[in-house]
């Protein structure tokens, strides 16, 4: 069944640091909301910002508040966090995330509504002739890879911030009270439609990425660990395969010392340093075992507050 055109639409933006770009932002994203012709509401979170990114916001609310809302966290919990606040607090039937660098064009957004139009419950924007840098592409490109052999997730480009969410695959995202996650994957193991959808991709107007190699890394590593088992797995496997090299290494070594009669002088350093290492091998096929089950109970129990909110400014309605 299709989604009607016309239901009310929630634009999500996370802020952090983001002075010099939301001028920019403002004078675009509003224009083209207004053009839809629909009802829609900009929830901002200002994720604990050190810049006058709150006073921008601030401002903007003063000057629209009919559509425009702010969430202001007081710390920084990261972008993920940041989305999840205002997830919890939509009021629309469709749900669309955007960075606040202007890298993915708001003028793009009607191309994901047209997805969900179509009947998608889930629509992903993937980035068309990326103005990244080298390193940054293919760095993303091999994060892509691992990701598509160690999980089920399936999508093209996984860092495109620009998505559109129907309100059941939101609904469920919240409800699932995930606390480290990446969202993007979370809503397509929910969706029962999911679409993707070319967007283009500008160079970051002002300042610089708040992704740094580090949390990058650390993302796509949360993003594996949250949907899947398989590096406790590789890890037992490898284990397992190391035990019987080294059981193997055991058996060579007391063929050649009693059966061969070899190695005479330096049967008992190598003997030792054998069952040395089959005992090693063996304790770490323990610790994968246990790490299955703890990963297992980690993914059931996870559970704290996830963030704190200062304050929202917003219109009731």
């Amino acid at each position: 069944m299709s989604t009607a055109p016309n239901l009310p639409l929630s634009v999500v933006i996370p802020v952090y640091n983001e002075e010099l770009n939301l001028p920019t932002l403002f004078t675009r994203l509003y224009p083209v909301l207004d053009a839809l012709g629909r009802k829609y509401e900009i929830i901002f979170t200002n994720d604990g910002s050190h810049d006058r990114s709150i006073e921008l916001l601030k401002a903007q609310y003063a000057a629209r508040p009919d559509v425009t809302r702010v969430i202001d966290f007081n710390a920084n919990y990261g972008q993920h966090m940041a989305i999840m606040a205002a997830f919890e607090r939509v009021r629309g039937d469709v749900i669309i995330t955007l960075d606040a660098d202007l890298q993915n064009p708001p003028e793009e957004i009607p191309k994901l509504l047209e997805k969900i139009a179509a009947g998608h419950d889930y629509v992903g924007g993937y980035r068309l002739n990326r103005q990244d840098s080298f390193f940054r592409t293919y760095a993303s490109k091999l994060i892509n890879f691992v990701r598509e052999k160690t999980t089920s997730i399936e999508m093209t480009d996984q860092g495109c911030m620009l998505r559109a969410y129907s309100r059941q695959v939101i609904d469920a995202i919240v409800r699932s009270g995930a606390i480290n996650t990446f969202i993007p994957a979370l809503a397509y193991s929910f969706a029962s439609n999911p679409a993707e959808v070319g967007v283009k991709h500008e160079e970051r107007h002002a300042g610089v990425s708040n992704y740094s190699f580090y949390a990058l890394i650390r993302l796509n590593f949360d993003l594996i660990t949250g949907f899947s088992l398989a590096p406790l797995q590789y890890f037992t496997m490898f284990a397992g395969l190391t035990s019987l090299g080294s059981f193997a290494l055991v058996i060579l070594l007391l063929l050649r010392r009693f059966v061969y009669n070899l190695d005479r002088e330096t049967f008992g350093v190598f003997t030792l340093l054998a069952i040395v290492i089959f005992l090693l091998s063996v304790a770490m096929v323990g610790i994968g075992i246990i790490g299955e089950y703890v990963g297992r109970t980690y993914q059931v129990v996870r559970a704290r507050q996830r963030y704190f909110v200062k304050e929202i400014l917003e219109t009731k309605g």
